[in-house]
């Protein structure tokens, strides 16, 4: 990577008080002219019942987007966010690199949490392919087609470890594990950057949410974290440094705090560990009007003091709260915020403006790129996969794969709704592009009978031979803002669901969701059980392909899924207590819901099965060297994803049960026998004792291949 810095220290040379505090300002479209109250508070009113959601999408067409393009002339502008169309984004910048005094080109930042236009499953389900190089060519396919439509950066990948359900973004992540999270946003911010950051198809990628954003206590967005040292090193840590390592430029702290501190105004997160110890030299940005609720959180007495104590900290830019633009050159001229530390935050955006190539070619692309990129057939194809391999197949009595000649009957709302396809953040998608499941029945000439909503389904449900129940979750369902006190299966499904069993005909159901779902009566009535999250807009397709078994199902949980709400957080590198759950009385559990999760971490089902045998262990010079025969036991091609887990049995910390240290996905013909062979270096079985070192101590180790975390061989050694 060129080093700027020259060019940068000439550049501030040049620049006035005003100008330095106008690059640090991100700002997005307002929305005026059709209301007297703000977008905000028109959301809310929304959301709370006092207008109807026809009422504000009528008062949202007669609106107009206004760009602040006077602010943009004076230098009060350095970079726009939700701007994602190439016509507009070459008009703002063209006033920026034209119309301003030292033409400092524009940075655009756009949420591409899960593709663009052609929007791939949502992060959770793809983490469940297990797959870096899936991960990494949907992350290039992404870039490929919002910088097309302008963007330069990309507020992704989230990488923060969620073990609580009931969380909504846990739909954003990789699920509950470190190890995971960290390989997929690695993936990710590779994909999305690309070899050379300043090529026209790469977009700069923004890591988040730093840090523990998962952890929020009780499962509710944006609340406190509370945790020790250790865990956040151990648990948390881990996947925003490998996505540091990857070569991300630029992060984005959490609206959370830890142990007291608001992750925007953490001093210790954004110099120390960020800057000092992980040696980052991007950019970082706040969150959306993050700074600015530092007066909410009561660590700051108003916008100016929290503005004041986010740049102490090292939060480069402030995106939409205005906390910067208002009392930045104030808090320079009193000297409490030194020149320095304002040149500091300028060169860290200056830097991403110009490995993008910004200064050198503002002008990234136009309309007829744009036209010609969006939704290319290699990209619904890429879409397609992506969601073959992401879908889980948690319960399977012999009713799938179908043949063809089972006459089927559909019902579920979810089974023709094209928008409900996409989930949660796919603000750059048109519903219209996917393709539902009756969607996918029709253009393949599959004869089916469907009803939205399981009313007057008698006749349907004797002419049938198999009942598709399509289920679970809508997109506005999970997400930002999405929290959920239950995360069971809606009253309305579950009714619909007893009404099938009536008819003694076999019932598959599809579950389109966000995040786990505790099922445990599900698990025990249904036929058939499909996870296909929201698969994006090949959604149909790739249903259709696993149905019939052209495509053997081969994806396996990220996430647990508890028996019952109650279990929240459930997650499987639990650390035993002296009383471990078990049959006695006096032992950690509940006295009303089972010890086990209802579907383990790592699990999924095949078409075919698959049988593990011969687990070895032997100890090199600097790792231990696991392997294990893995043979295919039925009569179909498969893809195994062979997980190898690791306990540290005494420490002087208590340690987890098991820990994810590597994984292989595996591929079998029927009957064929292979052996996996994992390496895992002696320094990656360590932890951070009572004084935060990190130590490596020897003493008894448990391997544990398998399957999924539940279902595994184990062996033993000593390090």
């Amino acid at each position: 990577m060129k080093d700027y810095d020259e060019r940068i220290k000439e550049l501030l040379g040049k620049m006035t008080l005003e100008e330095k505090v106008g690059q640090l300002q991100q700002c997005g479209p307002s929305l005026v002219g059709a209301f007297v109250v703000s977008f905000e508070e028109l959301l809310n009113m929304m959301f709370d019942g006092r207008i109807s959601q026809e009422e504000f999408g009528r008062l949202m067409g007669t609106a107009e987007q206004d760009f602040h393009e006077e602010d943009l002339r004076a230098g009060r502008i350095g970079s726009y966010n939700g701007v994602g169309d190439a016509e507009t984004v070459n008009r703002l910048q063209k006033i920026a690199v034209e119309e301003t005094r030292l033409g400092i080109p524009l940075l655009f930042g756009y949420d591409v949490i899960h593709g663009f236009k052609t929007v791939t499953p949502i992060p959770l389900a793809e983490s469940c392919a297990w797959e870096p190089d899936l991960w990494e060519r949907t992350g290039r396919m992404a870039a490929d087609e919002a910088t097309a439509a302008g963007v330069h950066m990309t507020f992704a990948p989230m990488v923060d470890a969620a073990k609580d359900a009931r969380w909504g973004r846990v739909s954003e992540g990789a699920g509950e594990d470190a190890l995971l999270n960290g390989l997929y946003g690695a993936a990710k911010v590779k994909g999305f950057q690309g070899e050379d950051l300043s090529r026209k198809d790469s977009m700069a990628a923004c890591v988040k949410h730093f840090a523990a954003y998962g952890a929020g206590e009780a499962g509710r967005d944006y609340n406190r974290v509370d945790m020790s040292e250790q865990r956040l090193y151990e648990e948390y840590l881990p996947a925003y440094k490998a996505c540091i390592d990857a070569g991300a430029r630029a992060v984005m702290p959490a609206f959370n705090d830890i142990n007291g501190v608001p992750c925007s105004v953490s001093r210790k997160l954004l110099r120390d560990i960020l800057r000092e110890d992980w040696g980052f030299d991007g950019m970082t940005v706040s969150d959306s009007n993050a700074i600015a609720e530092c007066v909410d959180h009561g660590i700051a007495e108003d916008k100016r003091d929290a503005a004041k104590q986010a740049i102490l900290a090292g939060m480069d830019m402030d995106m939409s709260s205005n906390s910067y633009i208002e009392n930045m050159k104030e808090l320079v001229e009193s000297g409490e915020v030194p020149m320095d530390v304002l040149d500091e935050a300028v060169a860290n955006i200056l830097r991403v403006k110009f490995e993008l190539g910004l200064f050198d070619d503002p002008y990234r692309t136009d309309s007829q790129r744009e036209s010609q990129t969006m939704g290319k057939p290699e990209y619904r194809a890429l879409g397609r996969e992506a969601a073959q391999k992401s879908m889980v197949l948690l319960k399977n009595d012999g009713v799938l794969p179908l043949a063809k000649e089972k006459k089927i009957g559909i019902i579920g709302e979810l089974a023709s709704d094209r928008g409900e396809m996409t989930g949660a953040w796919a603000i750059g998608a048109n519903g219209d592009d996917c393709i539902s499941l009756t969607d996918a029945c029709d253009a393949r000439g599959i004869p089916y009978t469907y009803s939205k909503d399981g009313k007057n389904i008698l006749k349907m449900a004797i002419e049938s031979d198999v009942l598709i129940a399509v289920i679970g979750e809508r997109k506005d369902e999970s997400g930002e803002a999405a929290s959920r006190a239950s995360i069971t299966l809606k009253p309305e499904d579950e009714e619909l669901l007893k009404g099938l069993h009536t008819f003694g005909k076999p019932v598959v159901v599809i579950l389109f969701n966000g995040r786990p779902l505790a099922i445990p009566q599900l698990n025990e009535t249904a036929s058939a059980i499909l996870e296909a999250w929201h698969p994006g807009v090949e959604a149909g397709n790739a249903l259709l392909d696993i149905l019939y078994g052209e495509v053997n199902p081969s994806g396996k949980l990220t996430t647990t899924f508890p028996y019952t709400t109650g279990q929240c957080p459930m997650y499987y590198a639990h650390i035993n207590t002296g009383r471990p759950g078990g049959r006695s009385k006096f032992t950690s559990k509940y006295l009303d819901t089972p010890l086990e999760p209802v579907y383990p971490f790592g699990y999924g089902l095949s078409y075919t099965s698959y049988e593990y045998s011969g687990l070895k262990v032997e100890k090199t010079e600097k790792a231990f060297r696991i392997s294990a025969e893995v043979k295919n036991t039925g009569d179909r091609a498969g893809d195994e994803i062979v997980q190898c887990y690791v306990q540290d049995v005494v420490a002087k910390r208590v340690r987890p049960v098991k820990e994810l240290k590597d994984f292989a996905k595996v591929s079998l013909e029927p009957g064929e026998e292979k052996e996996v062979v994992f390496e895992i270096p002696f320094e990656k079985l360590g932890y951070y004792d009572r004084e935060m070192n990190y130590v490596v101590e020897p003493g008894l180790f448990r391997f544990y291949v398998g399957g999924n975390s539940r279902d595994t061989l184990m062996a033993e050694s000593v390090l």
